[in-house]
């Protein structure tokens, strides 16, 4: 251990004097950076070795604290080059949209992020270019595109009735006081995005798999972080935490390749005329198939199929669920939300029909609310809206880089640096916001009236949430790097509000609203510390 200790100081020293050389020695290489944004002062090599310590959430904190100092964009000096984050509407939409072209790469991967995302072969981490505008177009238009959103209505609805049967289940178990919800709403959303992934219906064993394969790659990632600092040494100091991402990553391309190559044979069978067609399902692997690198000229291999599946499955579960979370806790806090959305439901699809008791099982079709229905109902809009703004699953959009030398706001941002979005500061902005920590639906409606919803005319919501006018919110990120799915995102989470609202009545498990804790904590999403349990009565 002592050798071990001599070895990193003396490279650390040899870093900050070769550091400190540098700054006096060539001022012209440190030219551009004369001009940035302000921010407080760090020692080169063992101040950025300590910022890359830090999780998101130390991060905002501190961000928080030094706004008042700083303005709301800030320098900070994280790993070897400068972080710029933003926290203001107006920069966000003057970087974002005005300049979109200059702020839409990603940063190169560290070295962990090459194993996750096979060397940014993913939508969300390649680089802003022929291979990211491939791989994005591809999901947009032959998974997300409203026909094909629509040939998943029957997915939305066989799932749907897994988690109400889960739900019963838990209501009907005598021990149980109140029922915790999270764990239901991420297994409910992994068959969703599993069937859209892979085109099955697979069964729980298998469903539990990805989704524990899945969740240990996200939740242990922060764990990583440590190995991407001086990556050659990393991998001989911290050998056994190098060893344990490779696992996982083994592990998680055990799991996947099978549905990978299984979908990958149902395609050539088809085309050879051995199976029938089944036109109402594609999944995203059968869009996959014959995508050709442009850069490299080739198809992709497996390894860059479980990472493009990887990113599907996460984008779609883990955010999608923490959100539900997070608005039923808000519905159960707020009893007169709750019941003014019921009283819409009911309005326009009537009362809810009994539910299916006793040896009936889960695949029984059940009566739901359609997406047709769902494009009436301006409070449940208004109720999603409110929920992403107040509590956004991602408190930063990932990481942004500028393409050249730019300026913002008077400061000059140079070639390559890091850009990020305080995204849950701008939702919670009292200068945007009327009373931000409040959870008041009715700030997105408007009417004839103009009150906001309250009085004489039919409510209606008019907002855009890609802030391509003007930026208030951005739960999904915005411009060019905006999430692609953001539209699925919130047609899912209206479909499982909706229809959770209208079959069972939300109470605290304590019978005292008011007692429903809302404080967060950092995982892959900023999840309620205290996950939701509520007592669910069925309504029919």
């Amino acid at each position: 251990m002592e050798i071990w200790f001599i070895i990193i100081t003396t490279l650390c020293i040899s870093a900050l004097i070769k550091s400190l050389f540098n700054l006096i020695l060539s001022p012209s290489s440190s030219s551009s950076y004369k001009n940035l944004p302000p921010g407080p002062a760090t020692v080169p090599v063992i101040g950025n070795f300590l910022w890359l310590r830090k999780s998101l959430s130390e991060i905002e904190q501190i961000l928080q604290d030094l706004r008042g100092k700083y303005g709301p964009i800030i320098t900070l000096r994280i790993g070897h080059r400068p972080a710029i984050f933003v926290s203001s509407h107006s920069i966000a939409h003057h970087a974002l949209i005005q300049n979109g072209a200059h702020f839409s790469d990603r940063p190169k991967a560290l070295a962990t992020n090459k194993i996750v995302s096979s060397n940014q072969h993913n939508i969300s981490s390649a680089a802003y270019g022929p291979t990211w505008r491939l791989l994005r177009r591809n999901l947009t238009s032959e998974i997300l595109h409203p026909s094909r959103v629509k040939s998943y209505t029957h997915a939305r609805q066989w799932v749907l009735g897994i988690l109400i049967h889960r739900l019963l289940n838990s209501t009907e178990d005598s021990s149980a006081k109140a029922v915790k919800v999270v764990d239901h709403f991420q297994y409910a959303m992994f068959c969703l995005l599993v069937l859209m992934c892979f085109g099955d219906r697979l069964d729980e064993k298998q469903i539990t798999q990805i989704e524990t394969v899945q969740r240990a790659m996200l939740l242990r990632s922060s764990r990583f972080n440590i190995l991407n600092y001086w990556p050659k040494l990393g991998k001989i100091v911290f050998r056994n935490r190098w060893n344990e991402l490779l696992r996982m990553r083994r592990d998680q391309e055990e799991v996947l390749i099978p549905l990978i190559e299984a979908r990958v044979d149902v395609v050539k069978q088809r085309r050879q005329g051995n199976q029938e067609e089944e036109a109402s399902v594609v999944a995203y692997v059968d869009t996959l198939v014959d995508l050709e690198l442009p850069d490299e000229k080739r198809k992709l291999n497996n390894d860059e199929m479980v990472s493009l599946c990887s990113e599907f499955l996460n984008a779609g579960t883990d955010t999608t669920s923490t959100a539900l979370q997070w608005i039923m806790a808000n519905l159960v806090k707020y009893p007169r939300v709750q019941s003014k959305l019921y009283k819409e439901i009911i309005g326009i699809v009537g009362l809810p029909p009994p539910l299916p008791r006793g040896d009936k099982k889960e695949k029984e079709i059940l009566l739901v609310i359609n997406e047709d229905d769902l494009h009436k109902m301006s409070y449940l809009k208004a109720v999603v809206l409110e929920g992403l703004r107040r509590h956004p699953p991602g408190h930063f959009v990932l990481p942004h880089t500028v393409t050249k030398d730019v300026e913002l706001e008077s400061y000059q941002v140079p070639k390559g640096t890091m850009v990020n979005f305080m995204v849950a500061e701008m939702g919670w902005d009292p200068k945007v916001w009327d009373e931000p920590m409040e959870f008041k639906p009715e700030r997105f409606l408007t009417n004839s009236g103009g009150n906001g919803g309250e009085g004489e005319g039919e409510a209606t919501v008019v907002f855009d949430v890609t802030g391509s006018k003007e930026i208030k919110m951005m739960p999904f990120g915005a411009g060019r790097r905006i999430c692609p799915a953001s539209g699925l995102a919130l047609l899912h989470l209206e479909y499982f509000v909706a229809n959770l609202v209208w079959y069972f009545k939300w109470t605290a498990a304590d019978g005292n609203d008011g007692d429903v804790d809302l404080s967060e904590k950092q995982e892959f999403t900023i999840v309620m510390k205290n996950p939701l349990r509520a007592h669910i009565s069925p309504r029919g």
